[in-house]
């Protein structure tokens, strides 16, 4: 399975979290996919997404924190749920996966936006995760 199809199914997945608060337990068995389909996938190829989804609900507090703080001129409650799904997996991503490159992170995210969200989603998406990339990349202050 391809990144970019594992952060799909990390991206269904959380914003299923967000919508119906299904536990993560079940979200990790992925149930919305068909049978068949996730009986041609491995362990190995939903160990991405399962770590995408894990990490993100586990950390959710600190990385809905973030989210916040790099959002200019607009509520964090008002965000749309495909949008905020989106920004939550960059937002973990950003803060907790240093081993992928914060533009390739910000790049699949803004593809996620483009594909799912709605109208100039992408650019606040690009947006808010340069910041959250820009604050992750400075020297913690003492």
């Amino acid at each position: 399975m391809s990144r970019w199809k594992g952060r799909v199914l990390a991206l269904e997945a959380l914003y299923a979290w967000e919508a119906a608060k299904h536990p993560p337990q079940e979200l990790l068995s992925f149930p919305w996919v068909e049978d068949e389909k996730l009986r041609m996938m491995s362990d190995a190829d939903l160990a991405f997404p399962r770590a995408l989804i894990a990490g993100a609900i586990e950390n959710i507090a600190v990385i809905d924190k973030k989210i916040r703080s790099s959002i200019k001129n607009w509520d964090f409650s008002r965000l749309k749920r495909v949008d905020l799904a989106i920004l939550r997996l960059g937002a973990y991503s950003l803060m907790f996966q240093k081993d992928i490159p914060s533009s390739v992170t910000i790049e699949e995210a803004v593809k996620l936006s483009i594909e799912y969200g709605v109208d100039d989603s992408f650019r606040f998406v690009n947006g808010v995760l340069d910041s959250i990339s820009k604050s992750c990349a400075e020297p913690a202050t003492r």
